[in-house]
């Protein structure tokens, strides 16, 4: 994993963060200053489109985990199933 994307909200210190633990490029997806209307964003269905295969899982569908490194394995599982699923469909 080389880039990181994340929702213009996540902008404060994680991009260093990243940088130092794994040599990491935080690439933020924010909306141009000024613009009030609907504007489609390059990169931003990505990332709408990850949380929406998340929160198909009961268990990540509202943060019931009492600790970040339990909330972070869940995301494995539930992304690693994901792509075993569309790796055998059957």
């Amino acid at each position: 994993m080389k880039k990181i994307l994340a929702d213009g909200i996540h902008n404060g210190g994680i991009a260093e963060w990243a940088r130092e633990l794994g040599g990491w490029i935080l690439e933020l997806v924010v909306r141009p200053e000024g613009e009030t209307k609907f504007k489609v964003l390059k990169w931003r269905w990505i990332v709408e489109r990850t949380f929406a295969w998340l929160g198909r899982y009961r268990r990540l569908s509202k943060d019931y985990e009492g600790s970040q490194e339990s909330g972070e394995c869940w995301v494995y599982l539930a992304m690693t199933h994901l792509m075993l699923r569309r790796l055998d469909p059957a």
